[in-house]
């Protein structure tokens, strides 16, 4: 008897410790239009995350002053403890974005002055920009002093980093960070003991002459992911992780063995790595995939799935680029010249995988380059984006290898 009330007045004042040391921040998630509760909101602090239930509620045991919200289909939400209202309304957005190049990211380009005015009059409201590109040099000066040790910033487009974020919030842009993850020359050559190495133990480089570093590595992990949490810091509403995979070639030296499921825990691995260090940002997370994921049960020998995918990433970007499938899918000699159906039907055979409100695809925004050679214009990239929106993903991001835009292919506002 004595143990037991031992054991019962020890819990309680365990229960009454941690009540003293954690206090409970409780609110609700509400569409801000509709003012409908939002169901499975993810609230967080710097240190874990919460979901709401159906009736947009949720409650957190945490003394920290600041807490973000995410909800699929909405734009990131930051709270202030301290505020008098336990209701907050967070702001639907489907994302319609143009991607940016590296080299057109310079406040004063010709490049950014158009795109902008196309956002400006047209029913787009999200930009893709580039801040470490597949060399390895970064946009602007972040504070990783590694990457800048190596002259990742030397290059660099964006002089002024505040002055262009201010920009995009002025003109309440959605603003997507592309970092390129594991295909990065600088890295590889500044770090040759985690480099992927070809049979003969030197540094590998693909068709582009790029090495690439090593997946399975936690120091590859580690880089990238602190070029990602400098995007966040500086107003980055998402990180979109691109070459977020291993390379195509066979033969390839590695730290582990290359095989399927370990490939796939990697991957796996690093967005959970992402999810955590950028937690405290509130920062949605996307990870671009080839097209074909769609349409294989494998690995396609590059450490993603679907469903791998869809347990760690928010969003998944499908480059489901017509020109990208091979002839004969979808039973089309030519798939490109199916721009509708390549979309579509790629994003509807996955949706017992993933809702598609967490699919997000890029769309072609060039010319066909393995098929007829056809030029993708106004009918072919409406097409695309009607394919987009029957099927409700979480808007579309188009590629222009340029970042060369027609304003008369969008609809207006």
């Amino acid at each position: 008897m004595i143990k037991k009330d031992f054991f019962t007045t020890a819990t309680t004042l365990f229960i009454l410790f941690q009540a003293l040391l954690f206090a409970s921040f409780n609110g609700v998630v509400v569409d801000k239009n509709s003012l409908k509760p939002i169901n499975e909101a993810i609230v967080s602090d710097s240190k874990q995350s919460v979901k709401s239930d159906e009736n947009g509620s949720f409650t957190i045991q945490s003394n920290e002053k600041i807490f973000h919200i995410k909800a699929y289909g909405y734009r990131p939400y930051e709270i202030e403890k301290d505020l008098k209202t336990t209701q907050f309304k967070i702001e639907p957005i489907n994302v319609k974005a143009l991607y940016l190049t590296f080299w057109g990211a310079n406040i004063n380009s010709k490049t950014l002055k158009k795109l902008l005015q196309i956002i400006d009059e047209k029913e787009l409201n999200a930009i893709v920009v580039d801040v470490k590109n597949e060399y390895g040099s970064t946009s602007y000066k972040t504070g990783f002093e590694q990457a800048n040790s190596y002259g990742a910033w030397s290059n660099r487009t964006i002089k002024n980093m505040d002055e262009f974020m201010a920009l995009m919030k002025q003109k309440n842009i959605y603003t997507i960070a592309r970092i390129v993850t594991f295909k990065d020359e600088l890295q590889a050559i500044n770090n040759p003991s985690y480099a992927v190495a070809d049979k003969d133990g030197k540094i590998w480089r693909d068709g582009d002459g790029m090495a690439w570093v090593d997946p399975f590595d936690k120091r590859a992990h580690k880089y990238a992911l602190s070029i990602a949490e400098d995007a966040a810091k500086v107003g980055f509403d998402e990180i979109n992780f691109d070459y977020i995979r291993f390379p195509t070639r066979e033969g390839l030296q590695y730290s582990k063995e290359c095989n399927q499921e370990n490939r796939i825990k990697a991957i796996g691995e690093f967005l959970d790595e992402a999810q955590n260090e950028l937690r405290k940002y509130g920062v949605f997370i996307s990870a671009d995939t080839y097209g074909n994921i769609c349409w294989t049960d494998d690995d396609n020998n590059i450490g993603q799935t679907v469903s791998s995918l869809a347990q760690h990433a928010d969003y998944l970007a499908p480059m489901l680029y017509p020109s990208g499938f091979a002839s004969g899918s979808f039973n089309f000699q030519y798939p490109s010249e199916y721009p509708y159906a390549v979309i579509y039907r790629s994003i509807k055979h996955i949706d017992n995988l993933v809702d598609p409100k967490r699919v997000r695809p890029w769309l072609q925004y060039f010319k066909d380059y393995a098929h007829k050679k056809r030029i993708y214009g106004k009918f072919e990239v409406n097409e695309q984006v009607r394919a987009a929106e029957e099927i409700k993903t979480n808007g579309w991001m188009m590629w222009s290898p340029s970042s060369s835009y027609h304003l008369s292919y969008f609809k207006k506002l």
